[in-house]
């Protein structure tokens, strides 16, 4: 199982930042790391697409020329099975970084650290004046504190007038006039995907309070501003109880993490995806240089064949005799080359299947991410989604079919209900059901336009008896429509029937 630990888009400075610093600062970065991620005897002397490792550790950097993209990849195996992978995707046309760190563990794994964490590379950017400004805002690893001469950085954030990339988490003083967490800790923790400001004194709160037509966090309050205005802001409260600093810190980073995480990556901006597309564009010319050989060797064959045809006519058998196995020679030599051709391309489906898999179980993983908290409603079990949200989906029905029996005002009816509005319910399945329901209704056997209804909902047709259909091709959930049925009214209900069963 695969869980992802951060997601960081950064826009890094032309000035100084090239191909040779991005070597040498991710060779220094393993090397001033942490003793258990060092891979010891790395010499770097200019060398291009290279790779280093031990027994439990790999630094591999692949460059992508055609689009000037270079891919970074760290990975480490721990003795339990586990593995950690930091990606960094530096795009030189873009003078974008892509940064990701995941970690794959086995199922039986009993202590799996979920703990969000930046890696000490954006530290290094950070430091050296590489990362660009974030509108006003340097990208830092400290907190901005905020006084009376710039108050107005909270006050554009709070009313609205003020736009940045990442997300803005405001912190202010307690009515003792304290940081309600370890303000300086958090800051590091969100390096290069959040901005950290903290009100230097409870003494401001009155002028906020007006400026921000009391829309403020005050007293040891903490608001978390995105930057969609769709998702808008979470506040926390501060209350004076024991531990309170560390799950304040604990939900701030929570919900930075999973918002970094919801957001689009491109393709050429991961490590499979770049990988990819050098294997795909390698093929590609492969196949040009077999093209052009084959030409040749056609040119050549042809040649020989028109000389041995211009033999006297004495050698008139030898010139046949010729001609037929030059022939024969290109007929081989052009099934061979279509065999080639033909294998190359199984192997480049093969390829963007797996991309797509892989493309689908981030989709996935970012949306069990998206709902995960630190004591979660449910535990996923081992059915996967056949489509995105499927799993999710089922359960909020049962939740609402549920809700509609229980009675107003009584515990379990507030439970349900609060379950139900926090989890987006989209009644995707109830689409579904009504729109298979609408096809099969007038059933009087499988047509064309039927069967492209059902395939569009899930529905895989058996290639050797097209009246036998299995959802999402899984053989728990076959169907056998009848081919003629008897009666034509009862038939679609029967069969419709049978379909909300199995599917939905």
């Amino acid at each position: 199982m695969r869980y992802i630990h951060s997601i960081i888009k950064l826009v890094i400075r032309n000035s100084h930042f090239d191909l040779y610093y991005l070597y040498s600062s991710t060779i220094e970065w393993n090397q001033k790391g942490r003793p258990e991620s060092i891979i010891s005897d790395i010499e770097w002397n200019g060398e291009r697409n290279v790779r280093y490792e031990d027994e439990n550790k790999c630094l591999e950097i692949q460059e992508y020329r055609n689009k000037n993209i270079i891919a970074v990849r760290f990975e480490k195996r721990e003795s339990d099975g586990a593995v950690w992978d930091t990606d960094y995707i530096m795009n030189f046309s873009e003078m974008k970084m892509a940064v990701r760190l995941d970690r794959s563990y086995i199922e039986e794994a009993l202590n799996v650290d979920t703990k969000f964490f930046t890696p000490f590379f954006i530290s290094m950017l950070i430091d050296r004046g590489y990362i660009t400004k974030d509108g006003n805002l340097e990208v830092l690893r400290t907190p901005l504190v905020i006084d009376e001469e710039n108050l107005d950085l909270i006050v554009n954030v709070i009313n609205g007038n003020a736009k940045y990339k990442l997300p803005v988490v405001i912190i202010t003083k307690t009515f003792y006039d304290e940081d309600p967490v370890d303000t300086n800790k958090l800051a590091k923790e969100l390096k290069g995907v959040a901005h950290v400001l903290v009100q230097k004194t409870n003494c401001t709160n009155r002028k906020l309070k007006e400026l921000c037509n009391g829309n403020n966090e005050y007293y040891g309050a903490i608001g978390i501003y995105h930057p969609n205005p769709a998702i808008g802001h979470r506040r926390y409260l501060y209350r004076m109880s024991e531990g309170i600093d560390r799950i304040l810190a604990e939900k701030v980073t929570r919900t930075v993490m999973q918002y970094s995480n919801s957001q689009m990556v491109g393709t050429l901006y991961t490590w499979f995806g770049v990988n990819n597309a050098i294997l795909q564009d390698r093929l590609a010319c492969k196949r040009e240089e077999n093209v052009e050989a084959e030409i040749g060797r056609r040119k050549a064959l042809y040649e020989l064949i028109a000389l041995k045809s211009d033999l006297d006519q004495t050698k008139e058998s030898m010139r046949k005799q010729a001609l037929k196995e030059g022939k024969a020679e290109a007929d081989r030599i052009l099934d061979e080359f279509e065999g080639e051709m033909q294998k190359k391309d199984f192997e480049v489906e093969r390829l963007t299947f797996e991309l797509q898999k892989k493309e689908y179980e981030i989709g996935w993983l970012r949306v069990k991410l998206n709902s995960m908290t630190d004591v979660p409603v449910l535990i996923a079990g081992d059915e996967d989604d056949f489509y995105p949200g499927e799993v999710k989906d089922f359960v909020l029905s049962a939740v609402k079919k549920e809700l509609s029996s229980t009675e107003t005002r009584t515990r379990r009816y507030d439970v349900l209900s609060d379950v139900l509005n926090a989890n987006d319910y989209e009644a995707i399945g109830e689409k579904r059901a009504e729109e298979a329901k609408r096809l099969l209704s007038n059933y009087s056997g499988m047509t064309p336009k039927l069967k492209k209804g059902l395939e569009d909902i899930g529905f895989i047709f058996d290639k050797s008896d097209h009246q036998k259909v299995k959802y999402y091709g899984d053989d728990r959930y076959t169907i056998v429509y009848a081919s003629t049925p008897s009666d034509k009214g009862h038939g679609g209900k029967n069969n419709a029937n049978i379909t909300m069963k199995k599917a939905f």
